[in-house]
């Protein structure tokens, strides 16, 4: 499925982004985080397919296992006493179940995080800063690009030494080393290689300078205007939610939350709304784009 979000102007994706992620670190409430958990992992299946699953069943849930594993052997916290170690310290439902809470937050904002950097590309942020901060859009976009770029450029070098009969899975374990330390050296020069070259490129053109003017693709029109309107009444309103405690939950020293009810719950399908637009807009185009089809 395309994914029609992305294609909305920067400033919409940015503040959609900052919105959802600010919240989810922001609020600590269970149904809040598996809310923004599953509007995450829904949006990288419509964006993505299938194989954005990989990264959640192989990152995910190990990292929410290793919290909430981790998190009772030095949070002693909690009333409810579940057994004893050997020296003493208990263990508490309250820590298990606020390292799982941890955990979630973590992979949540990753996942948003993924999702991010597939929207917001560096011509996305170099449009938005570039005129305010040229030089830390710059260094911002060319870091956000940094690790995909690197992780290719290792493959390619990996295969080539590989035809060379310099595997990194061959040969002794002194052998693997060297080969290893050997990829190592090529991708740090790349790296710095790369890093210069963009530099000179960027102010062989102008880059940064007072005068210099401007050509973008990116338009606000009128599905832009509405957007960043349904954003912003979202924002006020969950952070009304936020201020009236309308998401409070604690875990410690006893799990205590806000009660429920009917003047709670409008905020949290509020943020629900929020999570899921991505998802509504693609299915909304998506949808459109099928219908034109039948009738040609």
């Amino acid at each position: 499925m395309r994914d029609s979000f992305a294609e909305y102007h920067p400033f919409i994706n940015l503040l959609y982004f900052a919105l959802v992620i600010g919240f989810s670190l922001a609020v600590s409430h269970p149904l809040i985080q598996i809310i923004s958990l599953l509007c995450a992992i829904v949006y990288l299946l419509t964006a993505e397919g299938r194989k954005s699953m990989g990264f959640v069943l192989k990152l995910g849930l190990p990292m929410v296992l290793l919290t909430a594993i981790i998190n009772p052997l030095f949070n002693h916290e909690g009333s409810t006493v579940l057994l004893e170690f050997s020296n003493g310290n208990p263990l508490t439902l309250e820590s298990i179940l606020y390292g799982l809470s941890a955990g979630i937050m973590l992979v949540t904002v990753l996942l948003w995080f993924s999702s991010f950097s597939r929207v917001m590309t560096t011509d996305k942020f170099i449009y938005l800063f570039g005129k305010i901060m040229p030089a830390l859009s710059l260094i911002l976009s060319m870091t956000l690009r940094f690790v995909p770029k690197f992780r290719a450029q290792m493959t390619t070098v990996a295969d080539a030494q590989r035809c060379i009969g310099k595997d990194v899975s061959d040969g002794s374990l002194l052998s693997r080393i060297k080969t290893a330390s050997r990829i190592f050296s090529i991708m740090v020069t790349w790296s710095l290689e790369n890093a210069i070259e963009t530099a000179d490129s960027m102010k062989s053109r102008g880059y940064g300078l007072r005068d210099r003017t401007f050509f973008s693709v990116y338009k606000f029109d009128e599905r832009d205007k509405y957007a960043l309107i349904w954003y912003c009444f979202c924002g006020m309103l969950l952070t009304a939610g936020v201020i009236l405690s309308a998401f409070g939950f604690s875990y410690f020293p006893v799990i205590s939350h806000t009660s429920f009810d009917m003047k709670t719950i409008p905020f949290y399908c509020v943020f629900f709304a929020l999570c899921i637009t991505p998802v509504v807009l693609n299915l909304k185009e998506e949808i459109k784009w099928k219908i034109l089809r039948s009738e040609m």
